[in-house]
């Protein structure tokens, strides 16, 4: 799409403003601020959303965005007396005021270059976060009386998804042009100025109802993951929660894997900041001293670029969490003061981002403090219900508490929000746990086996499922894990696993301590 004005015109794929096809010099944030009232001229676009989208919800003084606005006027032959194109609505926002045509760059036009001239520069959505449109759904045949699902699921997900501070999320007025059975998605991308787009479709079929979601990679129009849902035609609301809780907790992994994907061949000093993030992220998760290292470096690398990084100084805490939880710090100690310390600045920088408290609550599981730890988590899965991480580490931490109930329930959830989820080895071995403090020993065996067996699972799921398999009567299984757990640290010791795992003093804690005992731990 190029949005076209008077003799102006705005072209979001080539980054550039053009006036009777002339190039107008115009700065990155004028022009981005251009493009995000030009592409909303049905709505009012207020001060914090341009700061969220222009300058990624930093601490920007209003004078900063007075002068960008005064730039954009003077670049379009307008002021702030005349408020001819852009206007001001004192105290709320601004208002694109011109007549706004939506042309098709495919169509020939003498203010638009050949197709093969060289492109400009990428838009502004690819130097930073990653960027999401949620298309309207499409109904499908049959889908009748229940189309308006279709809306309603997208409005659903682009109100959730906002809440997010690592996504930027494009508002309902501009993704909501591209409504039809034949969008074309790198299209729209680039209209959009998105790396990513979300669309689905709604079909009833016998007494049921059908609803598919797919990812979309923009920029070659691929699927980067789909799932489909069905339900009876008399539990549609249900469905439709349904598939928005599965829909977020399923972006909150594959986007991050895309984004670390796309810079893998890249060096590290060619990266960004969001970039070394998510190269920093996909490293995190690998669970091993080497791959932990390199997280921090990318960490690092992405808060000295930003130095008010609230997400960098979260993953440098994740980085030190580890250093302290796997035993890889000569200094435990240090370690877990690092690990709070970065969760600190985290916060300082961030309270509504929910992996700013996810870590502050990882890093007091170091001290043992279960309780404090909880309230933090708690705070994560409030700021973003669907978060699956952040709901694995409440059961975690409930689970250590004594509450093996509550914490098997969110365990649960967790894996039915995130199927896929890198922590996955993690969540079933928290319900392993789980089952070992409510004595059920031979569904415990069963579940820290899987877990154990699972990718990425480190030494200590090795040794959760060794104390299951001895609790429920194993013995040869449980020398198998043992083993297991000592070949990747011969130095293991039960004193280790216990700093890690804090249990709260009681009968079970003991059963624990006597078992690792007896396992020559």
């Amino acid at each position: 799409m190029i949005y076209r004005f008077e003799d102006f015109e705005l072209d979001p794929a080539r980054f550039e403003l053009r006036k009777a096809g002339a190039l107008v010099p115009t700065e990155p944030q004028v022009l981005s601020l251009l493009l995000l009232l030009a592409s909303n001229p049905d709505r009012l676009v207020s001060k914090d959303e341009i700061i969220e989208k222009i300058w990624d919800s930093r601490f920007i003084s209003e004078a900063a965005v007075a002068a960008r606005l005064k730039s954009a006027r003077k670049a379009l032959g307008d002021d702030g007396k005349a408020q001819r194109l852009l206007r001001t609505v004192h105290g709320r926002g601004f208002r694109f005021v011109g007549d706004v045509q939506f042309v098709d760059p495919a169509r020939p036009s003498p203010a638009v270059r050949d197709a093969g001239e060289a492109a400009g520069p990428a838009s502004a959505a690819d130097a930073g976060r990653p960027s999401i449109a949620i298309l309207p759904f499409r109904g499908e045949g049959g889908a009748g009386a229940f189309g308006y699902m279709a809306d309603a699921l997208a409005d659903e997900l682009i109100a959730d998804l906002a809440r997010l501070p690592w996504l930027l999320v494009i508002a309902r007025g501009s993704s909501f042009r591209f409504r039809g059975p034949a969008v074309d998605h790198r299209q729209a991308g680039l209209a959009l100025g998105v790396r990513y787009l979300l669309t689905g479709g709604i079909s009833v079929s016998g007494g049921g109802i059908v609803c598919s979601v797919e990812l979309v990679d923009a920029a070659n129009g691929g699927v980067i993951w789909a799932e489909q849902h069905e339900d009876a035609l008399d539990r549609i609301h249900e469905l439709q929660h349904a598939i928005a809780s599965r829909t977020l907790a399923a972006l909150e992994v594959r986007i991050p894997l895309s984004e670390a994907q796309r810079v893998r061949a890249r060096r590290p000093e060619e990266l960004g900041a969001w970039e070394a993030f998510h190269a920093g992220l996909d490293h995190t998760f690998r669970f091993n001293r080497t791959d932990n290292r390199l997280a921090a470096e990318m960490f690092e690398r992405a808060l000295a670029l930003e130095p008010d990084f609230a997400r960098a100084c979260a993953g440098l805490s994740f980085t030190h969490f580890q250093d302290a939880f796997l035993g890889y710090a000569p200094d435990r100690a240090a370690a877990t003061d690092l690990a709070r310390g970065f969760a600190e600045k985290a916060l300082q920088r961030d309270r509504l981002d929910p992996f700013c408290h996810f870590n502050m609550g990882r890093s007091l599981w170091l001290c043992g403090d279960l309780a404090e730890s909880l309230e933090w988590l708690d705070q994560a899965t409030a700021i973003s219900p669907n978060y699956a991480q952040g709901i694995y580490s409440r059961a975690w931490a409930e689970t250590l508490a004594g509450d093996a109930e509550s914490g098997d329930a969110d365990a649960s959830l967790a894996l039915r929000l995130s199927p896929l989820d890198p922590l996955r080895y993690a969540m079933i071995a928290t319900r392993a746990l789980g089952r070992i403090i409510r004595g059920d020993y031979a569904e415990a065996a069963i579940l820290g086996e899987r877990a154990a067996r699972s990718p990425g699972a480190h030494k200590h799921i090795a040794v959760i499922a060794a104390l299951a398999t001895a609790l429920d009567g194993q013995a040869a299984q449980a020398s198998h894990w043992v083993g297991a757990a000592r070949r990747n640290d011969p130095d293991l010791a039960a004193r280790h696993f216990l700093q890690s795992f804090p249990f709260a003093p009681s009968a079970a804690r003991e059963t624990i301590e006597r078992t690792l005992t007896d396992l020559g731990l």
